[in-house]
């Protein structure tokens, strides 16, 4: 652990109405402009009533010197054990914490990360950007949830069978999903991912963990190498879309998954076609079509570049949490727990219990 005083020299909270955006809604065009500095604090209070506990807590990790650097990492407990864990396949991070014989078991983690907007050119490859033998073969397996054969490999085919270059399908991956899913607003949580079925069903709706997974899954099963991001929104949208940033410094429920795809020569490209959905459903009056200005523009701005207003936490899937009864989750977005071996409903935090609130320093 670090010295929290320290850490607060680095600067003070910013009120959190000043990082609302101005009245109006502008074209979505996110350029890197300057690294903002954000404090996310998550707290567990578990129910514990003197049974054994854990919790397993995911901090940023993801590590991306253009737009995402995480910086010092401390907490508080009365646990009798706690200690960051780095998961060997993927590189995620999550505090372990384990506790005997206390009535509520707390934990109080206190992350801190620089973030900024990201844009990427794809008017012309801009260098020899490439990918080692071991990335290319991590980012284009299956993995449980993302299979890449049968009925993925199937449709991956048939979208990209007009598509001469990489960067092609690419985008015509992107198009295809903004034109043919569906944000459902009672899926819980942000989905699960579980592609095959979504596409043996027909059921081609969901959350961001579901519509970015099947822009994975497929991308992969194009040959694509492509990954999930999981985080969480921590501050609004600079363009004014309300459904594209967090609406309060609560950002217990603002978890969100991204997507990046790798194409040789451009590197790492943002995609997020679920928040596009999100868009349609959420901004103006609800339910916009794809023509709308403000689906238009976000839908041109998603594929390409996305806002700092966001925290990485992981590229993981599978992931395995040791002593868990439950060991292996689809992904690490949430607070995972047990209390006597049984799990906590880590989409239900009231219960659960965990809040995760975040706020803006000065520099």
């Amino acid at each position: 652990m670090i010295d929290r005083r320290s850490l607060m020299k680095l600067g003070a909270a910013a009120p959190f109405a000043a990082m609302l955006p101005k009245a109006g809604l502008a074209a979505f065009q996110p350029q890197p402009s300057g690294w903002r500095l954000f404090e996310l604090t998550t707290r567990v209070d578990l129910p514990a009533g003197g049974k054994p506990s854990q919790a397993w807590v995911p901090v940023p990790s993801v590590h991306e010197g253009g737009w995402m650097k995480p910086q010092a990492v401390e907490w508080t407990t009365n646990a009798d054990r706690a200690e960051i864990v780095t998961d060997g396949p993927s590189g995620a991070q999550y505090l372990h914490a384990e506790w005997s014989g206390v009535e509520t078991a707390t934990l109080n983690i206190v992350a801190r990360v620089e973030t900024q907007d990201r844009a990427k050119d794809l008017s012309a490859p801009t260098g020899d950007a490439s990918l080692s033998a071991e990335e290319r073969a991590l980012y284009t397996a299956a993995t449980e949830l993302l299979p890449t054969d049968g009925i993925v490999k199937e449709t991956a085919d048939m979208i990209t069978r007009y598509a001469d270059t990489d960067l092609r399908k690419a985008r015509a991956i992107y198009e295809w999903i903004v034109e043919n899913t569906a944000r459902n607003p009672d899926t819980p949580g942000c989905g699960l991912g579980d592609i095959a079925s979504m596409l043996e069903v027909g059921d081609l709706t969901g959350k961001c963990a579901d519509l970015n997974a099947l822009y994975v899954g497929l991308a992969r099963a194009a040959g694509l190498p492509a990954r999930d991001v999981y985080g969480l929104r921590v501050a609004p949208s600079a363009f004014g879309y309300k459904s594209l940033g967090a609406g309060s410094e609560d950002v217990t429920k603002a978890q969100h998954c991204r997507a990046e795809v790798f194409v040789d020569g451009y590197g790492w490209i943002p995609a997020d076609p679920a928040d596009v959905r999100k868009v349609m459903l959420q901004e103006g009056e609800g339910n916009l079509p794809l023509d709308h200005p403000l689906v238009e523009d976000a839908r041109a701005g998603l594929f390409g570049s996305w806002e700092g207003n966001w925290i990485g936490y992981n590229f993981a899937h599978d992931v395995v949490l040791p002593g868990a009864e439950n060991a292996t989750v689809p992904f690490l977005m949430y607070p995972q727990a047990e209390i006597d071996g049984k799990p906590r409903d880590e989409l239900d935090p009231a219960t659960f219990a965990y809040a995760i609130t975040a706020v803006e320093l000065t520099r």
